[in-house]
């Protein structure tokens, strides 16, 4: 196996994987604090760093049908959120390309 590249990120609040601390995602980054996930509440991000995507599904959420990819932290391989592929409501449209991170999987650090 090769060394890990790890991405950091830059900003005065970034967000952290609660399991091993390596940067994910910039505050400026945030679109939306109004999501739900699994575990609570939800961000939907423009940009993520430091994750790996896992196979492409279907998934019914609250806002309809969407084609989803679950992400996971590079480092530690912890499930953090997922990434809109493609969303069928025209309403929706505007996730397709964007990231979900579940706040209770992370960790809010001021620089």
């Amino acid at each position: 196996m090769g060394r890990l590249f790890i991405e950091s990120v830059s900003g005065p609040k970034i967000f952290k994987c609660k399991c091993c601390e390596v940067d994910t995602a910039s505050h400026s980054d945030i679109v939306s604090k109004d999501f739900q996930g699994r575990l609570g509440k939800a961000y939907l991000f423009r940009n993520v760093v430091n994750i790996s995507l896992g196979p492409i599904e279907e998934r019914y959420l609250i806002s309809g049908l969407h084609i989803v990819n679950d992400i996971y932290c590079s480092s530690c391989q912890q499930i953090l959120g997922w990434k809109y592929e493609k969303a069928y409501e025209p309403s929706q449209k505007y996730k397709e390309g964007m990231y979900i991170l579940e706040r209770e999987r992370l960790l809010k650090e001021r620089r």
